[in-house]
């Protein structure tokens, strides 16, 4: 019969942590910038889609939109901003709207008056129906995003807003030949003269209400200042000419309408003329470099509501919450950071008499049981003594009590006898003198058994 050796197997290893400290507090660090990059990114709407999408607003880049001239104003020194909502839309300085031709008329003219004892308002009027880039423009004309081919034109339709003053569009080459060697594409006006960049499309304004400030060559108006009794800029023409308002209030700011949106548009600011036009128009209107210019976005569909989120991420609450983030960023600290070895946690029950002694005791004490530990006591005290006293155990309590009492009148005369304090024990109701008669026996038996 052979035998054969039987491995056994040891204890097994503890498997390695997979993640270091320097990796989980990268990953804790990375997850909380992200999260709180994403609470600013929707507060403050960034990152969710850019305005460069096409339209006639100040961040379109096609030829309908008006970046280029934020552009220039921003590079000639000027606080230019972009309007999101209605707190936007209300600076000490130039409000500058370019509405698309369905806007609603009513919201244009609340945005209007509400700014009018703020500062002056600029309003240009649309004209082109753009269409984006095709894949194949992109391909082979190498287009960027944003750009656009103007397909037609649509005048607006802004019911509630100036309905005494029309919207004309015409064909500028039909036109031309028509008015023999005048050139309905060339403008003229506030000192300064340029042709518009196509001559097939034209838009003009008519109103009573009007007073001309760029026209083209047939006289037609391009752009005007609005005769409603406000302020008016220094020209020539506003001096030669009556007022046709009856009110006339000096603290309203004027409104300045253009109704050819290629002498401001990406498609006219390729011209030099258009920058010189901005800058008398400017000059004439008192708008100075230290004056904020806003261009409102709220009507072309970037209008942003303030909620909690928005405020927490805009000043003056942005320091608030600074202060918080820094704050949480100390305690996940502190909570990553051990200081001390680590608390061990004591047991439900521990080991050990003491500990059962405690637990007894803590349930009399909820119980409040108190006198069902009188007799028992004075018994096991009694007994105690007897045994250190070598005194038989065929004695009756009494006579046990009594040679107790013998032994302590030999060894301490001026003590209480034995049988009283444990007669005082057993006759005890209140918790307190229960307590102090079994301190006495306690004590009674020390003096005994030392």
């Amino acid at each position: 019969m052979s035998t054969h050796a039987i491995p056994v197997a040891g204890p097994a290893s503890a498997q390695p942590n997979p993640f270091s400290r320097r990796a989980v507090l990268g990953i804790v660090l990375a997850g909380g910038a992200l999260f709180v990059l994403l609470l600013w990114m929707i507060g403050t709407g960034t990152g969710f889609g850019s305005g460069n999408d096409g339209g006639g607003h100040a961040q379109g880049r096609g030829l309908n939109g008006y970046a280029a001239m934020a552009q220039y104003l921003e590079a000639r020194g000027y606080d230019v901003d972009m309007g999101h909502g209605p707190d936007d839309l209300n600076p000490d300085g130039l409000l500058i709207l370019t509405p698309p031709a369905d806007a609603d008329g009513r919201e244009i003219d609340r945005i209007v008056s509400a700014h009018r004892y703020k500062g002056a308002t600029l309003v240009v009027a649309p004209k082109w129906v753009a269409t984006p880039v095709t894949d194949k423009q992109r391909s082979e004309e190498k287009a960027e995003r944003g750009w656009v081919n103007l397909a037609s034109a649509r005048p607006p339709e802004w019911r509630g807003f100036l309905d005494d003053v029309a919207v004309g569009l015409g064909r500028g080459a039909e036109e031309k030949a028509a008015a023999g060697t005048d050139d309905p594409a060339r403008w003229k006006g506030l000192g300064v003269a340029g042709r518009l960049p196509q001559d097939h499309l034209l838009a003009w304004g008519e109103g009573e209400r009007l007073i001309p400030l760029v026209t083209n060559g047939k006289g037609q108006i391009l752009a005007a200042l609005l005769d409603d009794g406000g302020s008016y800029p220094d020209l020539e023409e506003v001096a030669q000419r009556p007022r046709r308002s009856e009110v006339d209030d000096e603290d309203r700011y004027p409104l300045v309408l253009v109704f050819e949106p290629d002498l401001l548009d990406n498609f006219g600011m390729a011209r030099p003329q258009s920058a010189a036009l901005i800058e008398d128009l400017f000059e004439r209107l008192e708008i100075y470099e230290d004056g904020p210019i806003v261009f409102d976005l709220t009507l072309n569909g970037f209008g942003q509501t303030k909620n909690l989120l928005t405020l927490a991420v805009t000043p003056p609450f942005a320091g608030v919450s600074l202060c918080l983030l820094l704050a949480a960023l100390l305690v996940g600290w502190r909570g990553f950071v051990r200081f001390g070895p680590p608390a061990t946690p004591e047991r439900a029950l521990a080991f050990g008499k003491k500990a059962l002694v405690a637990n007894a005791a803590g349930l009399v004490r909820r119980s409040r049981r108190y006198h069902l530990l009188r007799e028992p006591y004075a018994a096991r005290a009694r007994a105690r003594l007897m045994a250190a006293l070598a005194l038989p155990r065929a004695l009756d309590n009494e006579a046990a009590e009594a040679a107790i009492d013998r032994a302590l009148a030999t060894r301490a005369p001026e003590r209480e006898p034995f049988s009283a304090v444990a007669a005082r024990l057993r006759a005890a109701h209140r918790p307190h003198d229960i307590l102090k008669a079994a301190r006495d026996l306690h004590a009674l038996e020390r003096t005994l058994t030392q």
